[in-house]
């Protein structure tokens, strides 16, 4: 019989958490020497100069105390912010930048610090962090003012550390045709906090604008069950179970609870039947498109996993990047071959 995630609790300590700060598996061999610019967008060449010569810059810091790296920190931005559109390439460039920089460096998405602020204590997370070199934050979020409230105090004391900051921002514009986050908006939410970033666009389509991807057609539960059986290492589960595991888990353990599955199989998918089952499902797909971990399913499409008011809702940007990422991992589980045998 297949193994199941729901037979799984993993518990991760505190320095595992901290440890784990860094680009997922699908960015691991990311470089500034692989990113392409595109010639018609001549920001992203741009873009990609500015971070070189900012990750030599990190490399070699001046040799002052954090009392006068405070001090300069007033004056002129010391950080920088990657403003532009989904699918140009700045976490790629993100990336890339944190693979330059000597450590002790750290890279997390914005949802990972909440989730580690909430599992370890703020103080400890400041603690933690307030050595490193660099902290590269991909996926900065203004859904949800508490969080942005959060992370943002958390930045500030870091900087105030002598902590070089990077962050990109993928928020979805509620303008049909915006193709872009409005760098604005991020300096009023941050405020104190935004006179040490530096804006740097990078443009593009919008590859976003143009809908969100149809899902495959839901596998019959019977050929989700072969297919689990035919995979060494695969894991089978019932939607429903698996929803409410999630529920007794830290979502900051989500990554070890898939971590070395080959495919995740799941059993009568259906749509979340509210917004904190939506949020964990929408960590759920974060962590296995981190990993490439396939998904074969079977009840609705996976498409449908979030209602209409959802993705009209505060949270829209977290739901559609969840489908994106789930059709993609859906399509690539359903194309696994099944050995006969």
């Amino acid at each position: 019989m297949p193994a199941r995630l729901v037979d799984r609790s993993p518990v991760v300590a505190p320095e595992a958490l901290i440890a784990g700060l860094v680009p997922p598996p699908l960015f691991a061999g990311v470089r500034f020497g692989s990113y392409r610019p595109d010639p018609a967008e001549p920001t992203q060449a741009a873009a990609l100069a500015t971070l070189r010569a900012f990750a030599a810059t990190v490399a070699e810091p001046t040799r002052q105390s954090p009392r006068f790296r405070r001090r300069a920190a007033h004056q002129e931005p010391s950080g920088v912010y990657l403003d532009g559109g989904f699918g140009v390439g700045k976490t790629h460039l993100l990336a890339s930048l944190w693979h330059a920089v000597p450590g002790p460096k750290a890279y997390a998405t914005f949802v990972e610090l909440t989730q580690l602020a909430g599992a370890l204590g703020f103080a400890a997370v400041v603690d933690a962090l307030a050595g490193m070199r660099l902290l590269a934050i991909d996926e900065f979020e203004l859904d949800d003012p508490g969080d942005t409230v959060l992370v943002s105090s958390l930045l500030t004391r870091l900087a105030e550390q002598g902590v070089t900051l990077a962050a990109t921002s993928n928020t979805l514009p509620d303008r049909l045709g915006e193709g872009r986050f409005a760098a604005d908006d991020f300096v009023r939410e941050i405020q104190g906090l935004a006179a040490r970033f530096r804006a740097v666009r990078v443009d593009g389509p919008d590859f976003r604008h143009r809908g969100l991807p149809a899902a495959p057609v839901p596998l019959p539960d019977d050929e989700v069950r072969v297919r689990a059986v035919a995979q060494a290492g695969a894991t089978l589960d019932d939607f429903d179970e698996l929803v409410a595991h999630l529920a007794t888990l830290h979502p900051s353990c989500y990554g070890a609870l898939v971590d070395g599955v080959p495919a995740v199989h799941v059993l009568g998918v259906a749509p979340a039947p509210d917004q904190n089952v939506a949020l964990r499902l929408v960590v759920l797909a974060d962590r296995l498109y981190d990993r490439q971990i396939p998904v074969v399913a079977s009840g609705v499409g996976l498409d449908q996993l979030f209602d209409a008011d959802m993705l009209r809702g505060g949270y829209r940007k977290k739901y559609r990047r969840a489908i994106s990422r789930l059709v993609a991992l859906n399509r690539a589980g359903n194309a696994l071959e099944v050995s006969d045998g």
